[in-house]
């Protein structure tokens, strides 16, 4: 592959994975507070078009969320209804909520905070799991103390709150917990449109589409950038990631489609073994050899310090001595995607 098309394949899938969450990020912080939205009227409603996992439907005084991920349907009543003070229901298939939530924790070690962040709802975030977060919006409102650090096991904690958000569906939940997993959606776009769940519980319905239809018209229009470049071979791409000794090829849906809409094509493809143990030699030959057919490499490996791990890191763990076979070294495309990263030990200025 030649440098020129190397650098164009490269910047489209750069500007495909900041596109989907980054786009409205400023350098300030958007802070808004959710009881201050307007109720909701006939205009303010949101159009699930692409993600396949929830569905919105609209009566006069209420919104139902179906999440088909936990099986539950949400009922979001408005605040100014007389039904507000009526109904609550807490079971296995239905919770409600009155909306627009007056404030909300998260499960910040699963859950996406940046979604919030785009909607300018973080005023009304008041506590978090952990402080491990990358939003230095989210951390600049903690160190002020309007949010607070909490156990995600107190039950007694969360009901302070009129909602909290989590990531996962295998942990018992209390009444107001509401669970938000885009990561089960099969394509970039499909995950985006989840912001549009959270905006139904703020009433921002508006803002919600606004953001996703910017997203949205964004990556189309880079997409189609990639279809109309000319190339006699698309650059191929590998999505890798090492543990325990244990090279493995990521399989997931998502990835696969990133790489086919910036132009690339899927290393998959054409392999049938995706894991590699670097402590069997006739594994490391096979792995080598992929490698050697492969012009991207993005490297997804879980590291507890990011700032630690080097390219030097990377070629000890691919047990690789004599680099001239490697298309993806010779073009410096070993590529991470860590975003920012707090330090444990530095101090946030602010």
């Amino acid at each position: 592959m030649s440098s020129s098309s190397s650098s164009s394949f490269n910047t489209f899938v750069q500007l495909l994975f900041l596109v989907c969450f980054r786009l409205f990020c400023l350098s300030g912080c958007f802070i808004g507070i959710v009881d201050g939205a307007a109720a909701v009227n006939v205009g303010n409603i949101s159009k699930v078009l692409d993600a396949e996992e929830y569905r919105v439907y609209y009566g006069q005084t209420f919104k139902v969320i179906k999440n088909s991920i936990d099986g539950k349907s949400y009922l979001l009543i408005q605040n100014n209804s007389r039904m507000a003070t009526r109904r609550k229901y807490c079971t296995g298939r239905i919770k409600s909520f009155v909306v627009p939530l007056s404030n909300y924790s998260v499960d910040s070690e699963d859950f996406p905070v940046s979604f919030f962040e785009l909607l300018g709802l973080l005023g009304s975030l008041k506590g978090i799991t952990s402080d491990k977060v990358a939003s230095q919006c989210v951390l600049k409102s903690y160190m002020e103390g309007n949010i607070q650090i909490i156990n995600k096991t107190d039950t007694q904690q969360l009901a302070q709150f009129a909602a909290h958000f989590v990531g996962k569906t295998d942990e018992q939940q209390a009444c107001n917990s509401v669970t938000f997993i885009p990561f089960e959606e099969n394509t970039p776009l499909q995950r985006a449109e989840w912001i549009k769940y959270l905006g139904v519980f703020a009433n921002m319905e508006v803002r919600a589409n606004q953001v996703y239809d910017a997203v949205k018209s964004n990556y189309m229009c880079l997409t189609k950038a990639a279809e109309s470049k000319t190339t006699s071979f698309k650059p191929v791409v590998a999505w890798l990631d090492y543990n325990e000794g244990v090279w493995s090829f990521a399989k997931e849906p998502y990835k696969m489609k990133y790489v086919e809409d910036a132009g690339g094509e899927n290393v998959d493809d054409s392999i049938n073994k995706i894991t590699y143990n670097i402590s069997v030699p006739d594994d490391v030959d096979d792995f080598h050899a992929i490698l050697c057919t492969v012009d991207v490499v993005i490297d997804e490996t879980y590291i507890a310090d990011p700032a630690q791990y080097t390219l030097a890191t990377f070629l000890q763990n691919i047990n690789v001595e004599d680099q001239s076979c490697f298309a993806f070294l010779t073009n410096q495309s070993v590529w991470r995607y860590d975003k920012r990263i707090q330090s444990s030990t530095a101090t946030l200025g602010m």
